[in-house]
């Protein structure tokens, strides 16, 4: 009995099923593949990621470490410039002293006056910049106006306050010292009337007459002025010497008339004797 023929190039049962078989499995294995290739990009994102924080850290760390650095050498920079100014302006006063002796004649040397002066206006301008910090202070005292320094200020008023504590020893030591340290101050005049103050506190009378003398024949116009002299006529009084002291109390009621000193210097003088 003959079989039937089968169409040229079609597949027979079994190799039908078997090609439905294969397609199956490729399909089921699929999407697994795909989930492990997820996977795995995940934890290559996160060593990434990890990584790059890790090098963020470092980072910062050596960009503090950079401005502390940075920082240090800023103030010895400073101070170069500070002395590189100094030097630039004795150059400058000297380069000056021959131009005024050349009148002129020499144009090498006011051009290099010339140059100096605008490298010193650039250094002066780097360093305001630089120390904008450490500006002056305005101060207003006994009717006056005046700038300085913030060291200054606080030795004076540390000075004062001592005063105030009534250890008049170390006042007058601490005033002493600032006098020498700030001669040119426009504490100048306070800190001698305050001074005197002190020796005054601590008996020291024969100083005291000296220092509030000094003051006034410095600074007769200064507010304090009656006020030290009234002090100065009662230290010639407790050295027993009432003829100074009346001379000083005259002195007072005269040149400062409309002062309170001075009324009190009238009834001062009614007890001297």
């Amino acid at each position: 009995m003959n079989r039937p023929r089968r169409a040229c190039g079609l597949p027979g049962p079994a190799a039908a099923g078997r090609a439905v078989l294969v397609a199956a499995l490729l399909g089921a294995a699929w999407p697994a593949h795909a989930g492990l290739f997820d996977d795995e990009e995940a934890r290559k994102a996160i060593v990434e990621l990890r990584t790059r924080v890790a090098q963020q850290d470092q980072d910062n760390k050596n960009r503090l470490t950079e401005l502390a650095t940075t920082k240090a050498e800023l103030l010895e920079q400073l101070a170069q410039l500070r002395r590189t100014l100094l030097e630039m302006n004795s150059q400058m006063e000297a380069l000056r002293a021959d131009l005024a002796k050349l009148r002129g004649g020499d144009e090498q040397r006011a051009k290099e006056l010339a140059d100096l002066q605008r490298l010193q206006k650039d250094l002066a301008q780097s360093v305001d910049e630089r120390l904008r910090r450490f500006e002056p202070v305005k101060v207003s005292l006994d009717g006056r106006e005046f700038s300085v320094e913030p060291a200054e200020k606080r030795s004076f008023d540390d000075a004062v306050a001592i005063i105030r504590t009534g250890d008049f020893d170390k006042a007058v030591a601490a005033l002493t010292a600032f006098q020498a340290r700030y001669p040119d101050s426009g504490y100048r005049d306070a800190a001698r009337f305050w001074l005197g103050n002190a020796q005054y506190g601590k008996r020291d009378y024969k100083e005291a007459i000296a220092t509030f003398r000094a003051f006034v024949t410095a600074a007769p116009q200064h507010p304090r002025a009656a006020e030290a002299l009234l002090a100065l006529a009662n230290s010639q009084a407790e050295l027993k010497d009432p003829r100074a002291a009346r001379r000083t109390l005259d002195e007072l009621i005269k040149t400062y008339p409309q002062s309170e000193a001075a009324q009190a210097g009238k009834e001062r003088l009614a007890s001297v004797k």
